[in-house]
């Protein structure tokens, strides 16, 4: 796995893995906020692991998903460097699905699978809740012991 990025001048980047290009800013003043920063780009990528992880699950457990969509949140320390002091991914479904076949394709992600959110685990506690047409359904703590 490789990635390049370029300085496009103030507080841009632009660049990523094999010929894809992605904007990195931050907001004013230093930077024109044309982009994610790279911390709100950490949140993106805990989403999109598991959400791929899940959605992979899903069909695998042959489960009717109509849609869903992964939020991620976090608040930063106050003293540098600034980490995340806890994530809470919030996943919302809809669909005829089995709600315990949900519940495992997200543990399994949340405990086995997403490299990314095993990776921030480790610095930082990722909550996540399971909310499946409209009824909250599950909560947990991603990388730990938990069955």
């Amino acid at each position: 796995m490789k990635s390049k990025i370029d300085w496009l001048g103030k507080m841009k980047f632009a660049g990523g893995p094999e010929g894809f290009s992605i904007p990195l800013d931050t907001t004013p003043p230093l930077g024109d906020n044309t982009g994610m920063s790279p911390k709100q780009m950490l949140l993106v990528s805990i989403c999109g692991c598991t959400g791929m992880d899940v959605v992979a699950l899903l069909k695998k457990y042959k489960q009717p998903l109509e849609s869903m969509s992964i939020e991620a949140e976090a608040e930063t320390t106050d003293a540098h460097p600034r980490i995340f002091q806890e994530v809470h991914v919030r996943y919302t479904l809809t669909g005829e699905v089995d709600v315990e076949r949900v519940k495992s394709a997200v543990e399994l992600s949340m405990q086995q699978y997403c490299g990314v959110s095993a990776m921030i685990a480790k610095a930082s506690p990722i909550r996540y809740s399971v909310i499946l047409n409209g009824r909250a359904v599950h909560s947990g703590q991603a990388f730990t012991q938990q069955s």
